[in-house]
């Protein structure tokens, strides 16, 4: 009988549970909504803070104070999702000490059934009405944006939930292009929110003249996490298997924790194909099925021990009634009694504002060839919840067809993605844009690359799909069993570009007219040779050639790996433990790569850095709101980078 081993983490962090992120002041805040209280005043603030830290109260505590004490009339509130608008629902504020309360008329939730297009009349009859507060979708507000001028938003402030959803491309993101006419042509205040400050692309959020604009407050995971009450460590694994994943499920799928199981998408190479006989196998693997109650939940007996757990499936969409019941369930009974569910089941569902506090385990069954989606799924388990110490997020991968050091090398790099976006940072690859080459071409634009014969995307629908799906396709090309087999030679590159990618294109936007699927296929195929080298040197090596994709780590010199151990008949990755000391150095190591200081100014500053280590008995912080002590930790930080760069060419030298 084969036996379930325990997750190994790529990342073990634990945290000292000091209470302070979950504690309130006199006024009811937060440690989270205090930071952004204190720069209420701002015209452009952005919130960066982890799923559950409070970013929805905080923008009630900061928009009643513009309302009642700046001058401001309205406010709007912006989320991607109808699900999500219930976290802006009227609350009561000043049971907990707050000046007001927020209050919103029903009339005013426009985030209820109905296409976002027939809000369109009852935003803008918001904007002349006497009411103060509206929630809406994104879409909702695009649309209103196509009537309106940017001025109709003079007085408003606008709140932007899940602000990774905004592009620095404005030219194929409608949410980027709006953001921007308003700032330049209202007086609006804006209040930007995200967990995430990366959309999972090569495009920033906002370029570097328009973000220098805002104000940020950075509430990070260390933060969040280290001021629980419960939850004090956090957990990342990759485990690789041969076969099918099926085959190793079951060993790390553990009936004692509190799990949401993320199963692969039916186009990558992971999927058996058949979404709802996937779930039949997890079931099995768990145990015996032997009722299903009208809320959806099915009650399975376990295998090992007898005990009925509830398990809710949202794969299976062929009853979307059932499904709807299901999914009401959760998010009103599961997301409030721990007794409600044990394991979720989902595709495509259960990540972005989802919202399961019990939640211990995310299994994840697939390569994300998004990295926002792995924060969102990491998101929906670092909840605090009672009687929860530790949170773990599980990626079970396909082997790569890669030597072991190439894996190492890439786990490494994905580890040190993951933890720079779980500390806020944004740190993208850099972009290109590409467009055709005509004979009298003045030189290029800085990132434009001019390319003969190049059919750029000439419809709204393909210039979409470019900017906002183009590395999921990608993933999906270089996930296809056909695709693998040409990637190691076995057809001809003209086959593989002319029928194999069209082909799948095909099939992934049935929509696509010849001439579009053309246009789509060169910007896969340049965008590919660009950015990884040729295409056909991907093939089964996607792991390692995408792991770097999103994000520039190559100046975090950082090695996170210990070892390799077998796992099934393949292995597992495991690393030096990841304190929330060796954390806080990945952030100096990040802040390291961004200091403007010579060499001299550093030698010079280094005695007095000295002196106030020995006077205050710690070193100086980065994070001092102190200009001296600041400096002072620049100069630090400047010198071990360049201790660390001259030992690491002695041992270059030496070899």
């Amino acid at each position: 009988m084969t036996t379930r081993s325990e997750p190994v983490n790529v990342v073990d962090v634990v945290y000292s549970q000091t209470g302070a992120s979950v504690h309130t002041d006199a006024l009811g805040m937060r440690e989270m909504q205090q930071r952004v209280w204190e720069q209420r005043g701002a015209q452009y603030l952005l919130v960066k803070a982890p799923p559950a830290s409070g970013k929805s109260r905080a923008l009630m505590f900061v928009a009643l104070d513009k309302l009642y004490n700046q001058g401001r009339k309205k406010v709007i509130v912006a989320v991607p999702e109808r699900s999500i608008g219930g976290s802006f629902a009227s609350t009561s504020l000043t049971r907990f000490g707050f000046f007001a309360d927020w209050d919103i008329k029903d009339e005013n939730n426009l985030c209820t059934p109905g296409s976002s297009l027939s809000k369109v009349q009852q935003f803008i009859d918001f904007l002349s009405g006497p009411d103060a507060v509206l929630v809406c979708t994104h879409s909702t507000l695009r649309f209103a944006f196509e009537k309106l001028a940017a001025s109709a938003l003079d007085g408003v402030v606008l709140a932007i939930d899940e602000f990774h959803h905004v592009s620095a491309d404005i030219a194929s993101n409608r949410l980027g292009e709006l953001l921007k006419g308003v700032m330049a042509g209202s007086d609006a205040h804006i209040v930007a929110m995200t967990g995430s400050y990366f959309r999972g692309d090569s495009v920033p959020v906002l370029v570097p003249e328009d973000e220098a604009k805002f104000t940020p407050v950075t509430f990070n995971y260390y933060d969040q996490l280290n001021g629980y009450e419960h939850l004090k460590s956090l957990g990342i694994g990759h485990h690789f298997y041969q076969g099918r994943y099926t085959s190793a499920i079951h060993e790390i799928l553990d009936l004692d924790k509190k799990t949401i199981v993320h199963i692969p998408n039916v186009n990558s190479g992971e999927s058996t194909k058949d979404k709802i006989e996937e779930v039949g196998f997890i079931l099995d693997a768990i145990g015996e099925v032997i009722s299903q109650e009208e809320s959806g939940i099915l009650r399975v007996r376990r295998r090992d021990n007898g005990e009925i757990l509830r398990v809710a499936d949202l794969v299976d969409d062929i009853d979307q009634m059932a499904r709807a019941e299901t999914l009401h369930y959760l998010t009103s009974v599961a997301s409030k009694d721990p007794d409600a569910v044990d394991i979720i089941i989902a595709l495509g569902m259960a990540k972005e504002g989802f919202d399961w506090p019990f939640a211990e385990h995310a299994l994840t069954v697939g390569y994300r060839a998004s990295l926002t989606e792995v924060i969102q799924i990491i998101g929906r388990v670092t909840r605090d919840s009672a009687g929860k110490t530790h949170a773990q997020f599980t990626n079970l991968i396909a082997q790569p067809d890669a030597a072991t050091d190439e894996v190492k090398l890439s786990v490494n790099n994905m580890l040190k993605a993951i933890t720079a976006s779980l500390l806020m940072e944004q740190v993208l690859a850099p972009n290109f844009t590409f467009k055709s080459k005509r004979g009298n071409d003045d030189a290029p634009s800085p990132g434009v690359l001019r390319i003969k014969g190049f059919k750029e995307p000439s419809t709204d629908r393909v210039k979409q799909i470019v900017a906002t799906d183009l590395n999921d396709l990608k993933a999906t090309i270089l996930q296809d069993d056909t695709f693998v087999k040409a990637a190691a030679g076995n057809l001809d590159a003209e086959v593989t570009n002319k029928i194999l990618i069209p082909k799948i294109i095909r099939e992934r936007y049935p929509d696509l007219n010849e001439s579009q699927v053309e246009e789509l296929r060169q910007q896969v195929v340049v965008d590919s040779v660009i950015k990884n080298g040729e295409v056909r040197e991907v093939g089964d090596k996607r792991f390692i050639r995408m792991s770097d994709k999103f994000v520039n780590i190559d100046d975090l010199d950082i090695n996170l790996i210990d070892k390799v151990n077998p796992f099934q008949r393949a292995f597992e990755v495991l690393s030096k433990a990841v304190t929330p000391q060796v954390l806080r150095i990945i952030q100096d190591t990040i802040t390291a790569t961004r200091i403007q200081i010579t060499e001299e100014e550093a030698l010079l500053l280094w005695p007095k850095v000295q002196q106030f280590k020995k006077v205050n008995l710690r070193e100086p912080s980065l994070r001092s709101d102190e200009p001296t002590e600041k400096r002072y930790a620049e100069a630090l930080a400047f010198l071990r980078k360049k201790k660390r760069e001259l030992e690491a060419q002695r041992k270059l030298e030496q070899a």
